[in-house]
């Protein structure tokens, strides 16, 4: 997926000397053909997040496409501030980039993990939330931002996980994107980001669930959500974020008093990490493993 982004990023900065790169010194192995094409388009803003947002919403107020670069605790929650009042409240484009969301960087410990960046985002007016799968929505995700006319918050979670699609995904800005379908089954598991791919585990052949990606939580089609839901005797949403503000809170506050079944929403509890450990043990301790979700919901 960091590959994809990368590609992406490069190639919207060779076709638009516009778009520059912002990093609170971070990614510098990520950026290495970014500042070997694009030098000019660089700019390290060093460990100062909050200034580097302030610098961000000045760029795009003189005509730029910045693209804030950092550790998903760091940005947005760090700069949660700087970009409600510099970038959203002047209704500026400004591309932010939270890489590591969830419990990605497990071994750091809670400051370092970040759970809460949806929720802290969905209440602020004027900026996008994209939580991609995988590489195919990641490529498709970053058009749709830089397709934008406002800011984006693209949401990275672990990398290295593997290909939910086959190919290009081409969804357009909301949209759902089914991944396993069989015809109106009995269950429905809506999941964004890395929980994609468990689910998609415990679909698998299973003809009793339909699965559908969501890799725009902000804006997302209510009417695709309810004609999507409606039918279902047991919805399922899974996120690798705080249960309370995520993707669940969403589909929970389009469906309430529309359509009867049974939901859940399979997230983080309100708690932080009790430990450190690599990235497979912070995901069993928050009961995020497959082996678990699938005695829940199967």
């Amino acid at each position: 997926m960091r590959a994809a982004f990368s590609d992406a990023l490069v190639a919207a900065a060779k076709a638009n000397p516009k778009v520059l790169l912002l990093t609170g010194d971070h990614g510098y192995a990520l950026f290495d053909v970014f500042r070997k094409e694009c030098p000019q388009q660089y700019i390290n803003c060093g460990i100062a997040e909050q200034n580097m947002v302030g610098v961000a919403a000045g760029l795009a107020k003189a005509g730029f496409i910045p693209f804030v670069y950092g550790l998903s605790a760091f940005v947005p929650i760090r700069v949660l501030e700087q970009i409600k009042i510099d970038v959203c409240y002047e209704s500026l484009k400004v591309i932010f980039i939270g890489d590591g969301a969830g419990v990605v960087y497990s071994h750091l410990g809670s400051s370092h993990q970040s759970t809460e960046d949806i929720a802290a985002l969905r209440a602020i007016p004027n900026i996008n939330i994209l939580s991609p799968a995988d590489r195919f929505e990641l490529s498709n995700s970053m058009a749709l931002a830089l397709a934008s006319e406002q800011a984006t918050y693209l949401r990275m979670g672990k990398a290295d996980l593997g290909d939910i699609h086959t190919g290009p995904t081409n969804s357009s800005m909301g949209a759902l994107v089914p991944v396993v379908i069989n015809q109106l089954a009995d269950i429905l598991i809506l999941a964004t980001g890395s929980m994609v791919g468990v689910a998609n585990q415990i679909a698998g052949e299973n003809k009793n669930i339909d699965l559908y990606s969501v890799p725009s939580i902000k804006p997302i089609d209510v009417k695709s959500v309810l004609d999507i839901c409606t039918g279902r005797k047991k919805i399922f949403v899974l996120e690798e974020h705080s249960k309370y503000g995520g993707l669940g809170s969403c589909i929970a506050e389009i469906i309430a008093g529309k359509v009867l079944c049974d939901f859940k929403t399979i997230g983080i509890d309100d708690r932080f990490s009790e430990l450190c450990g690599d990235y497979a043990y912070l995901m069993e301790e928050h009961g995020l493993n497959m082996d678990k979700l699938d005695k829940l919901i199967v």
